[in-house]
């Protein structure tokens, strides 16, 4: 392109697989390539080629191909060289009817899932002067090339290798991380839009746009990040978000006195501008759900944004983790605390970026979750003893049928014993004993595996419905805890999703305990979703795309059985067994709901 610094093979390629099969070989030039839809968009139709075969490339094609005429009504995509360690780096550009452009400078969309973004910032980090300008005017430049009128973000591939950028697309409107220019610009980017479509100048000209501080978006998103990030489905049971300072950006003036020398030293910002101006961490958030809302699954799961400005990025970063701390969801996962995970790990500290920096510093980013303390479990504890357990009412009503708790043979002491376990794996349960000593004190034993703790006289008190004050371990706290009944409909068993979890929220942290249910009702209800090794399920609401299998065929582990759509995104579901298919209990073009099982492989062994 003529406004790219370097440019690599691209060729457009129709649906006919075979055609694309035989071009490939003078496209690519070696693996891994990029198969990208042209009308793409948010890592839709896109698919990384690491495996050479034809089988591999067939599959991964077929599959983008797919997923982009289902999202975008067209199938024709991109084969291109994929980069192996890039930065995604944007220019947000204006333009209006009268051949003014300018750049609202860059972001850096860099750590990303599933081929899209899930933390943006800008200023992009580490960007010299001259680099900035550069991309800018660059940028400019593409857009005056078509003649562009209004709001356009032009992006770039940046190599970490060589420090060189390539153009790779222009989408024409606003982005979802738009919040962060305007951040960082003070402006209203909604409102420039409005001016341009009147016909009138743009409001600022190059020389006196601002760059002021440092911003961050986080996008919560309604998915699992510790089962590869698929989407979730379900009502929003509790929502409690940190209070924002800001419903749009804080203004800042534009630069009057700023020396003009060339269009290439306006695009150079001034970053001390606006030194002596008072700059506030500043909070914004963005949500389209409610406590309560459905979310469904034909819609990108994005629930919300996180934005977040400070006077540099340390700032930012720090006022983004506080944020992120107190989000609280409870009813669909969300990738909440693996966002403030992210935002917390050295590297992205650092802001050593680019696009694999999930699967780079995986283990960093998922590490071996920690089994809760004695602490949480009494905490637990004692939330569903004083929930349960009736309390006197208030001083002044006479009627002792109203006055007086419940009246016990034996005595009127309150104990209770419960079984807790984590919501991960199928774990021992762990005892907790709970023996009310006097009215609002209580002792509670907690009993695990790795011995007993015993805490005496601990006061405690429900101060919401969802918030229990106690001092334990001579530490004052106030726990958010969010009780999830299971489904009506579903019958007890040893599944934890068939019993009521609690979700603690604690030390910015969200831990789910299960309570267990006691054996006399697991005999009633006996173990309904028990299913053999060789059953598929479906891991979420989906629709059915295509069943690969009848009846009767023999597969191999790992072989491609289903595939699954679920918010405009594939999920391939394959055979953990070698064996016979034995049942099918779906069909192409069927919705099913989480949990359903779709295929049962008999084990060849």
């Amino acid at each position: 392109m003529p406004f790219s610094r370097n440019s690599f093979p691209r060729k457009a390629l129709s649906s006919s697989a075979l055609q694309v099969a035989r071009l490939s070989v003078w496209v690519l030039r070696g693996f891994p390539v990029l198969i990208k839809a042209i009308h793409g968009g948010g890592g839709k139709g896109m698919r990384i080629v690491n495996d050479a075969s034809q089988a591999a490339f067939q599959e991964a094609l077929s599959s983008a191909q797919r997923e982009s005429l289902k999202a975008f009504g067209n199938d024709t995509v991109l084969i291109e060289k994929y980069i192996e360690r890039p930065r995604h780096v944007e220019v947000q550009v204006f333009a209006d009817t009268h051949g003014n452009v300018v750049s609202l400078w860059e972001r850096d969309c860099s750590v990303q899932r599933r081929n899209q973004k899930i933390i943006e910032e800008a200023p992009a980090p580490g960007l010299s002067d001259e680099l900035r300008a550069d991309l800018s005017s660059k940028a400019i430049a593409a857009a005056k090339t078509v003649n562009y009128v209004g709001a356009g973000t032009v992006e770039f591939i940046f190599d970490n290798d060589t420090d060189k950028f390539y153009f790779m697309e222009m989408n024409t409107r606003l982005q979802v991380e738009h919040p962060v220019t305007e951040m960082i610009t003070g402006l209203d980017l909604v409102d420039w839009q409005l001016q341009v479509a009147a016909g009138n100048i743009l409001p600022f000209p190059q020389a006196s746009i601002p760059l002021v501080g440092h911003a961050f978006e986080a996008r919560i998103y309604a998915e699992n990040p510790r089962n590869n990030f698929l989407p979730d489905s379900g009502s929003l049971l509790y929502l409690s978000t940190p209070p924002p300072t800001h419903i749009f950006a804080p203004e800042f003036s534009p630069i009057t006195d700023k020396p003009t020398t060339s269009t290439l030293s306006d695009l150079q910002p001034s970053l001390t501008s606006h030194d002596s101006t008072v700059i506030n961490p500043s909070l914004r958030i963005e949500q389209g759900f409610a406590q309560g809302s459905q979310i469904g699954v034909f819609y990108d799961p994005m629930i919300a944004k996180v934005v977040v400005h400070g006077k540099d990025r340390t700032e930012a970063l720090r006022m983004l983790r506080k944020a992120l701390s107190e989000y609280h969801v409870v009813g669909v996962s969300t990738n909440v605390e693996f966002l403030q995970t992210l935002a917390g790990n050295p590297s992205f500290i650092a802001a050593e970026l680019e696009t694999g920096f999930i699967p780079k510093h995986f283990n960093e980013l998922f590490p071996a979750i920690e089994e809760p303390n004695p602490e949480l479990f009494a905490q637990a504890a004692l939330f569903v003893a004083l929930r349960d357990h009736a309390t006197p009412s208030p001083a002044g009503n006479t009627s002792p049928w109203t006055s007086l708790s419940s009246r016990r043979f034996g005595g009127d002491k309150y104990e209770r014993t419960m079984a807790l376990q984590t919501d991960t794996a199928a774990k021992d349960s762990v005892t907790v004993h709970v023996v009310s000593t006097k009215p609002g004190y209580f002792d509670v034993t907690v009993n695990t595996s790795a011995g007993s703790t015993t805490f005496s006289s601990v006061p405690a008190r429900l101060s919401s419905p969802t918030t229990l004050s106690s001092i334990i371990s001579a530490e004052s706290v106030n726990t958010t805890i969010v009780s999830q009944r299971p489904p009506p409909n579903v019958p007890v068993s040893t599944n934890s999703s068939t019993m009521e979890r609690l979700h603690l929220f604690t030390g910015g942290h969200k831990t789910t305990l299960v309570v267990s249910a006691p054996n006399w009702l697991l005999s009633l209800g006996g173990d309904a979703l028990s299913a053999g090794k060789g059953a598929l399920k479906a891991p979420m609401p989906s629709l059915v795309v295509e069943v690969k299998v009848r009846v009767g065929d023999r597969v191999e582990a790992g072989q491609a059985v289903i595939v699954l759509e679920s918010m405009k995104t594939e999920t391939v579901l394959r055979a953990n067994v070698a064996g016979i298919v034995k049942a099918i209990g779906c069909k192409n073009g069927e919705m099913v709901e989480e949990g359903r099982e779709l295929v049962d492989i008999e084990d060849a062994e």
